[in-house]
């Protein structure tokens, strides 16, 4: 283990692709590493679609997985929100709404995140569950790796958080 036992990061395990879950998420983790914290997020399931590229190819997918594409739609303009979604009304007052609060997109803070070495991890096996190939993620994306990957960064840090 590390000198500082871990206190001094945190693993993320982002597992929701709603607006305001990937919000809280990206605003622990720009805030961890703005505070001098080590910062791992890892990418899964329906929090995966976050990094793939809008409009990249899918790859040669089954029906189902070409499905689950077409109706979860990739990258961070297209997320719904948790609640009151109302076929994505709610997302748009949602925006709305915090651009009239100068907050920033979830596109913002991904950058933001990155400027501030927070490290992404998409999940591999979510990957082929989900028929996303690796070539589809955004270029910020540090690794692609599986559950073991993430136990070893989550076992070293001193706070995981499941969102």
């Amino acid at each position: 283990m590390n000198d500082d036992d871990g206190r001094n990061s945190i693993a993320l395990i982002v597992f929701s692709g709603d607006m305001d879950k990937i919000f809280a998420a990206l605003t622990i983790a720009t805030g961890a590493a703005a505070s001098g914290m080590k910062v791992s997020m890892f990418f899964t399931f329906w929090g995966l679609k976050l990094l793939q590229e809008k409009g990249s190819k899918r790859g040669k997918n089954d029906f189902l997985r070409r499905l689950f594409n077409v109706m979860v739609k990739p990258g961070p303009d297209k997320r719904p929100i948790s609640r009151m979604n109302m076929g994505g009304a709610g997302a748009a007052m949602m925006k709305k709404i915090m651009k009239k609060s100068k907050l920033p997109s979830l596109a913002e803070m991904l950058t933001t995140a990155k400027s501030l070495n927070v490290k992404f991890t998409a999940c591999s096996t979510s990957m082929n569950v989900m028929g996303i190939p690796k070539e589809s993620l955004i270029p910020e994306v540090d690794s692609v790796a599986g559950v073991a990957s993430f136990l070893a960064v989550a076992q070293e840090s001193g706070t995981t958080l499941f969102i």
